[in-house]
């Protein structure tokens, strides 16, 4: 027999098959073939990770520590998260049975529906979100269940939507907020809301807090764990990539209830054995000595947030302002263009990548994320192209006050 003959459509997992791959990479990869090319699509801070941080990993090669840590990952890594989730999240986990390290936050929220979901239990998912839920939630014998959020409601999930889309088959929630890609936020007082109706129908909660640490405005972020009984049924994902800039270090964490944990690390433990041991020991410096870097580059995210969305405006394509999270969300429908026509025709004809809203879900049409985690510069020369494509695309400005 010859590969030929091999018939590879009966072989693989039918599910997987049916997945579409990422909108987000499907742009950057034509983009990284082009050249002149400024993208505004990747999630991936222009900040290199602090020093402090990268000199402890390498501290830990020179002390020869390359060895597999255990499967829950560093007792003192887990400890510091402990530390870190009670001082700026107000929740308190036990570090040696509640606290997970993974490889990135995409594990964790992966772990997190393969244990806890049934062949043909709902998930719901708010959305325009992060490209992972849906394919992930399938890939675990879930179905996902769409709940389309609004720009006239800053993209936050309503306890009227959540409620009207609960059915008997709903196992769990997924809160991503701060949102990506819309940088929408849920405040204390809308989180509650949501929480009544968690409560009235018995549902558990993956609360995707990968972004916390980058919210806005006067108002700290609130996680949804940390609201009365919430605690008990939710699962708080978080990580380093954003924060911290440490996105080539792969590395997050989960936390949550201990008989949940306790079948999570199981899975953990089978697929992957630990966390990368050098980025653990640099985890633990980010964790302890981190805040004010995380002040510093929240910082840098406000200036940009603020120029670009006042930019976008101004050219005519409205724009919210986000509250989270580091990228805008802008509609573009003024345009007469859908999403992917907008982002094909603005790559090949002013050589600038966002991405189209359609990766974010159906209800992304007539959106295009927009990242602002690159230098000022950057964003400024995207901004000028983006002007000169609505320009020849008869897109009047908005008109001045």
């Amino acid at each position: 027999m010859n590969d030929q003959d091999i018939q590879y459509e009966q072989l693989l997992n039918p599910t997987l098959v049916d997945l579409k791959p990422s909108g987000i990479r499907r742009f950057f990869d034509i983009a990284s073939e082009m050249e002149d090319v400024i993208t505004l699509s990747l999630g991936e801070p222009d900040f290199t990770t602090p020093w402090h941080i990268r000199e402890e990993g390498i501290r830990s090669l020179e002390r020869g520590h390359t060895w597999y840590t255990s499967n829950a990952g560093l007792l003192q890594l887990r400890e510091a998260i402990a530390q870190f989730t009670h001082r700026h999240s107000h929740v308190q986990y036990d570090p040696k049975n509640e606290i997970l390290v993974t490889v990135g936050g995409s594990e964790a929220i992966d772990l997190g529906l393969r244990a806890l979901l049934r062949p043909g239990d709902e998930v719901l998912i708010p959305e325009p979100s992060f490209v992972c839920y849906e394919p992930l939630t399938r890939m675990a014998g879930g179905i996902p269940v769409p709940l389309v959020t609004r720009s006239e409601d800053a993209f936050r999930l309503t306890p009227e939507a959540l409620r009207a889309a609960v059915t008997p088959r709903s196992k769990l929630l997924i809160l991503p907020y701060p949102n990506n890609p819309t940088g929408g936020v849920m405040r204390r007082r809308h989180l509650e809301a949501i929480a009544e109706v968690v409560k009235e129908h018995n549902l558990f909660v993956l609360s995707d807090e990968i972004y916390g640490a980058l919210t806005y405005g006067g108002e700290s972020h609130v996680s949804f764990a940390s609201l009365p009984g919430m605690q008990a049924r939710t699962l708080l994902i978080s990580g380093f990539s954003k924060a911290f800039a440490m996105t080539g270090w792969r590395l997050g964490y989960v936390c949550g209830p201990a008989p949940v944990m306790k079948q999570i690390v199981k899975l953990h433990q089978y697929a992957l054995m630990c966390a990368p041991t050098t980025a653990q020991y640099a985890a633990v410096d980010a964790m302890r000595n981190g805040d004010d870097d995380i002040t510093r580059m929240r910082g840098e995210y406000d200036t940009r947030r603020r120029f670009i969305v006042d930019e976008l405006n101004h050219m005519g394509l409205t724009c919210f302002e986000p509250e989270g999270a580091f990228y805008v969300f802008p509609c573009i429908r003024s345009t007469g263009l859908t999403s992917e026509e907008f982002c094909q025709q603005l790559l090949m004809e002013k050589h600038v990548a966002v991405v189209p809203g359609t990766a974010f879900g159906d209800s992304g049409e007539g959106f295009v994320r927009v990242s602002y985690c690159y230098s000022l510069s950057h964003i400024t020369e995207a901004m000028k192209r983006i002007g000169e494509f609505l320009q020849e695309h008869a897109v009047k400005p908005a008109a001045q006050d």
